[in-house]
């Protein structure tokens, strides 16, 4: 429900994956296949050699620094900010705001519920519960509009539809107290049932 770049994690994480993986073969067919080692001396000196005459090419006139360092530190610099905005991009669409309308009475103006409101309100009403080994709430904001997940962590042995029935009926409850329709997200796993899958329930 939030604005996680779930696509470029999991291809970030696939790349990364990769690579590890055939860093990881590479250094199981270097200490186990003799036909290996010659190969890799004669490809790494060679890329060596090539990096070495790159840098002696592009060095400034009169000097010996080769320009192609200002060049990698831009390209690092370049990185740096783009992984910053990547982990800025985590986690986001958190909001703190439940409801908003604009009333237009003896005194205009608006009227804001926090989101905190719904999230004390069900988390005091699910705590104590029998059948539920814990429950958190939060809010978030979704194309614009605010929005609730709720996740249930039922003990085992509980039918997460009931489970599920009885927490709608606490969210309608809500719903009419705050006066608006908030959309919600019920995700029910826990136990050793749900460590292969998990259940979940839009309102």
């Amino acid at each position: 429900m939030n604005s996680t770049p779930a696509l470029l994690n999991r291809i970030l994480l696939a790349v990364l994956g990769l690579i590890l993986l055939a860093a990881g073969v590479l250094l199981v067919l270097l200490a186990t296949v003799p036909a290996v080692g010659p190969w890799w001396h004669d490809w790494s000196g060679g890329l060596w050699s090539g990096a070495s005459q790159a840098f002696n090419s592009t060095r400034f006139p009169g000097r010996s620094e080769s320009w192609l360092w200002i060049v990698i530190a831009l390209a690092l610099l370049v990185l740096i900010g783009l992984m910053v905005a990547w982990v800025a991009q985590q986690g986001k669409g958190r909001s703190n705001l439940l409801a908003a309308e604009y009333d237009p009475g003896d005194i205009p103006g608006d009227v804001r519920i926090g989101g905190g409101v719904a999230e004390q309100a069900l988390k005091h009403a699910l705590e104590g519960r029998p059948d539920l080994a814990g429950a958190a709430v939060t809010t978030y904001e979704v194309k614009g509009s605010p929005a609730l997940k709720v996740r249930l962590m039922p003990r085992q042995g509980v039918a997460p539809h009931l489970l599920a029935a009885e927490v709608s009926g606490l969210l309608d409850a809500l719903e009419s107290v705050v006066g608006k329709e908030t959309p919600v997200l019920i995700h029910i796993g826990a136990g050793a049932r749900t460590r292969f899958g998990r259940a979940e329930r839009v309102r």
